[in-house]
């Protein structure tokens, strides 16, 4: 399939073909319209050509198909069966079979309105199809470059403080038309770009409705796109993707072949910007840590990131050292969550309690429980935990449990100062702690452990017997274990 991105390849003008002096041809009979172009040449020496036309070629021929003494009737068949398979123009070489261009020929041409050029002997068809492909291949190259350029200027206003309006008046400026946004309710909310009249106005706003979801029905039941041309005003609405009932509407004298990607890029720009307005999200989030960074502590801001409950999930790139900012954000993405940060080799997301978090291929993810704002950092501690398991056994996905346990039957307070107590020896040394809590969880497998910890087997032997020395205990005991895990747990 193409790709939707890249526009595809203009044909050449006729006029241009024609403009080429190397070439020498000259149109001998037919209409002089700029408009007519050509898209692709074709060598035929058949009688009928219509089986073999897909419509728009510069049809080459030498005559060889001509019988001797045809007369009009042949040349009028000839040239019918080829405009009406849509033949663009006909190129008759004079050379080898025939000194001239047929009269008959050249007046059956100018009765059906079919541009014919006279090939001269020292010009081969060959020549004339490379001299098409290049210009097709010069018009290419500049439709490129003007679609990229439509592009950056495009992101570059949606950067800008009024994004829409300045979105919609590049739009208007590249297409040479009006671009228009419409609300959900089908009223113009903003536009840019010279008025195409009252006609196009009209017709431009029913285009609209055509495309516009109506919050009734599926939302592939409608198209994403419709086209029309009112008063010689070509007309496209494209509906947006944010589902909120927004439509972006065009209208433009002309159609060039990347009209449709520089508009489609202004489409997908408008999605995001509407959808973050009109959900407010954007704006919630910008004053959540606005917040923050003033003293307001994370059970008050937490409702305008909309929940709250949350979990943290930790995520790990298979087979990369550390992941990029695009990585984190496409795994935000999947995760349905925009609250992503890396921290060094990991990617921590908070995602909404009632978002099910699923694997994501070529990610290795620990999942929190469920937490109130002022747990989430122990949130984080358990998505820490539960990442580590899931890259010691090899799963893609592991959650913490959620379910009460024994140490829910100790006061917290009571808990917490156990736990300080019994690992005051080692609590200065964070290594230390997390290889313990580590090969804890990992029933002491020291292979395991090290693979979770990116470090030697060795190191991690090393580092549990100088915990076992500084808590002067036996780490071999199953109670001494339980206990340890216990106050860890409340760290």
């Amino acid at each position: 399939m193409p790709d939707p991105t890249v526009p595809p390849t203009p044909p050449v003008p006729l006029d241009a073909l024609l403009a080429r002096a190397d070439l020498g041809l000259r149109r001998i009979a037919g209409p002089a319209d700029p408009a007519v172009v050509v898209h692709w040449a074709h060598t035929s020496e058949m009688a009928d050509p219509y089986p073999y036309l897909l419509g728009g070629e510069l049809l080459l021929s030498a005559g060889v198909h001509i019988p001797d003494g045809a007369g009009a009737g042949y040349f009028d068949a000839y040239v019918s069966r080829i405009v009406a398979a849509g033949g663009a123009a006909l190129g008759f070489g004079v050379a080898p079979v025939h000194d001239t261009v047929p009269g008959a020929l050249v007046e059956a041409c100018e009765m059906h309105g079919l541009p014919l050029l006279e090939v001269p002997p020292r010009t081969t068809f060959s020549a004339v199809a490379r001299a098409l492909w290049q210009l097709m291949a010069q018009a290419r190259t500049a439709e490129l470059r003007r679609v990229t350029e439509a592009q950056q200027s495009l992101a570059t206003a949606a950067a800008r403080p009024d994004p829409v309006p300045a979105v919609l008046q590049q739009l208007a400026r590249r297409l040479g038309g009006r671009a228009v946004l419409y609300g959900p309710e089908g009223t113009p909310i903003a536009g840019a770009g010279p008025d195409p009249g009252a006609e196009a106005r009209t017709a431009l706003s029913k285009l609209a409705e055509v495309v516009r979801p109506s919050g009734q029905e599926p939302s592939d039941a409608r198209p994403s796109s419709a086209s029309d041309t009112v008063a010689g005003v070509r007309l496209v609405a494209h509906a947006l993707g944010n589902g909120e009932g927004f439509v972006l509407g065009t209208a433009a004298p002309q159609r060039d072949a990347g009209d449709h990607t520089i508009a489609s890029v202004a489409a997908v720009l408008l999605s995001l910007l509407t959808g973050e307005r009109h959900g407010g999200s954007g704006a919630d989030r910008s004053s959540a840590l606005v917040r923050l960074l003033l003293g307001a502590a994370p059970a008050e801001v937490a409702p305008l990131l909309g929940g709250d409950r949350w979990r943290v999930v930790r995520g790990r790139p298979d087979g990369r050292a550390a992941p990029d900012p695009v990585a984190a954000s496409a795994l935000g993405a999947a995760l349905g969550s925009s609250l992503v940060d890396v921290a060094g080799e990991v990617v921590r997301v908070l995602v909404p309690d009632g978002r099910t978090v699923e694997r994501v291929p070529g990610w290795t993810l620990g999942v929190s429980a469920a937490a109130a704002p002022r747990d989430w950092p122990a949130a984080d501690a358990q998505a820490s935990r539960a990442l580590a398991r899931a890259r010691a056994t090899r799963t893609p996905l592991l959650r913490h449990g959620d379910r009460p346990a024994l140490t829910d039957l100790v006061p917290p307070h009571d808990a917490d100062a156990h736990a300080r107590a019994l690992l005051a020896p080692i609590e200065r040394s964070p290594a230390l702690v997390d290889t313990l809590r580590t090969w804890l969880s990992l029933h002491g497998s020291w292979d395991r452990t090290a693979v979770a910890l990116d470090v030697h087997r060795n190191t991690v032997r090393q580092r549990i017997a100088r915990c076992a020395a500084l808590l002067d205990t036996d780490l071999d005991d199953p109670d001494v274990r339980m206990e340890l895990w216990f106050a860890l747990r409340r760290t």
